[in-house]
């Protein structure tokens, strides 16, 4: 196991020690108690995954607000330049094209 504390690992490593967990419980090389120590750990990371999840929804909803009626506010993302057309430097222009070609 991991030696730092649950507190102190991040979702993405909380996830990994609960998939290694998983793997040493259906291994069955572990003894009762040491199997049920590991199913302990593992419940206690799933809630912590669970609180994680819940703060970053509420992170969200606060970024996004709420209509009317208590509801998230879903917007489509709009997948927009940054730069502003006349920033690009005249040399980046597309040349024109002659359709005679084709």
């Amino acid at each position: 196991m991991n030696n730092i504390p649950s507190e102190g690992l991040t979702f993405e490593q909380s996830l990994a020690e609960l998939e290694q967990i998983v793997r040493d419980l259906e291994d069955a090389q572990l003894g009762l108690d040491e199997a049920l120590g590991r199913y302990e750990q593992g419940v206690g990371l799933i809630k912590r995954c669970q609180a994680q999840l819940q703060q970053a929804e509420q992170r969200i909803l606060l970024l996004t607000g709420l209509d009317e009626t208590g509801q998230p506010v879903l917007q489509a993302f709009k997948h927009e330049a940054t730069a502003s057309p006349r920033a690009a430097s005249p040399r980046l222009k597309k040349p024109p094209t002659d359709d005679s070609m084709f």
